[in-house]
């Protein structure tokens, strides 16, 4: 089997029907610092509207960048729920995948993630593991607002849903309904995302979209190597943590 053509997630085994439309984006198995750090992914973006490549770097969070990670979600809007240090040092020291996006060496963003055996403590993740029982749920995803538009939010998709093919048979998240959701939607479903049901949120009564997307790889990775991914392949990326296995949630 030939390697990656692009960093989009299902492109490897099932080119095609499978394949989310992110023709704007190429993973460059180039020389550089990114491709000698399994940690690190760089896209590059070509069809911007000025017309102007540029290169996205999507490396693991760092402890010292913990504080602009922070003013980057609380300056973020309504779409997204609020952070304190404690509960982000948290998501440090227990996410199974924190990282941020770097263009011209200054953060665009950041994802966090958690497996679905871990004691992450969202209301909207204990929804999906009652009813799910294998998923990798994305927490958030938060943009610069200077870098909204330019391929930031694709990148960390394709990146994401690259991890998460090779361990997970599904990929979840959710929209928040009440602040003008047709943007965020939009954008989901174009990455092949479907509504599994709606949750309301008991702390904040904020009514949710649950999205899920099947990793139509999954199966074959699963069957051809077990748990036992190879380690020397920059793409194939790592867990930050390994998953804490938690007892059934009993929803909130």
């Amino acid at each position: 089997m030939s390697g990656p053509r692009s960093a989009c997630a299902d492109a490897p085994l099932h080119a095609g029907t499978c394949r989310a439309p992110a023709d704007r984006m190429r993973w460059v198995a180039a020389s550089g610092p990114a491709c000698n750090n399994p940690t690190q992914i760089r896209f590059r973006v070509d069809a911007l509207p000025h017309g102007v490549p540029m290169s996205i770097v999507i490396r693991d969070v760092r402890e010292h960048e913990l504080d602009s990670v922070l003013a980057l979600n609380n300056n973020a809007g309504l779409a997204i729920l609020p952070l304190d240090s404690t509960r982000l040092q948290r998501f440090y020291e227990q996410a199974e995948y924190f990282r941020v996006a770097e263009r011209d060496g200054n953060l665009a963003g950041f994802l966090v993630g958690f497996g679905s055996g871990s004691a992450h403590d969202s209301s909207n993740f204990a929804w999906f593991r009652d009813r799910h029982p294998e998923f990798f749920y994305i927490d958030r995803i938060v943009v610069a607002s200077r870098r909204r538009g330019g391929g930031v939010g694709r990148a960390f998709y394709a990146d994401v849903q690259s991890y998460t093919e090779l361990r997970y048979p599904q990929l979840a998240c959710e929209v928040f309904l009440d602040h003008g959701a047709d943007a965020a939607l939009l954008f989901h479903g174009s990455f092949g995302f479907r509504e599994v049901g709606q949750n309301t949120m008991p702390d904040v009564e904020v009514r949710a979209s649950m999205l899920m997307k099947d990793m139509c790889s999954y199966r074959w990775v699963k069957e051809t190597y077990g748990g036992k991914l190879p380690d020397h392949l920059p793409w194939v990326g790592r867990p930050r943590h390994a998953a804490t296995t938690a007892s059934p949630s009993t929803g909130s």
